[in-house]
């Protein structure tokens, strides 16, 4: 298990992709998805020099999102980090990017990265996103969400 600590105020995706083009292709994604977004991108290589290859706007993010990738160590796994957007801004147009196999999270919660170990490398089983559960919401919980929803521009 490998805890991840999210930085305060960036939201995480993590996913599995297939091949050294997908630095460039969701370098060109994120950065066409709007002119206030802030990212740092990092993708384990998992064949030929195996490297951990990167990009992004922003060098903290980028950098710490190479740190993150370096933590999980896993090959064909890519890990944005985001600033001045949230995940549902960019998330479907980085599951259209040709080589993104599959999206394990996207959040701003802390994540537990579950990995396996083989003698050919390491791979993800699955994430521990968040917390579990502390009850059912009721009424006030909803119109707390609601609110919430509008407040931040999601809903009118």
């Amino acid at each position: 298990m490998v805890p991840i600590k999210v930085p305060e105020g960036v939201n995480i995706i993590l996913g599995q992709s297939h091949f050294i083009k997908t630095v460039e292709d969701l370098y060109e994604t994120l950065v066409s998805s709007g002119t206030a977004i802030r990212f740092g991108l990092a993708f384990c290589e998992s064949s030929g020099p195996a490297l951990i290859r990167h990009d992004g706007n922003d060098k903290e993010l980028e950098a710490k999102a190479v740190e993150i990738a370096s933590q999980i160590a896993c090959g064909h796994t890519f890990i944005i980090l985001l600033a001045n957007a949230y995940p549902i801004n960019v998330l479907n147009r980085v599951k259209m990017v040709e080589e993104v196999v599959s999206i394990y999270c996207a959040t701003a919660n802390p994540i537990e990265v579950i990995v396996a170990e083989t003698d050919q490398g390491r791979g993800i089983l699955g994430v521990i996103d968040g917390v579990k559960p502390k009850g059912v919401e009721g009424e006030e919980h909803k119109e707390q969400r609601r609110a919430f929803l509008r407040k931040i521009g999601y809903k009118r």
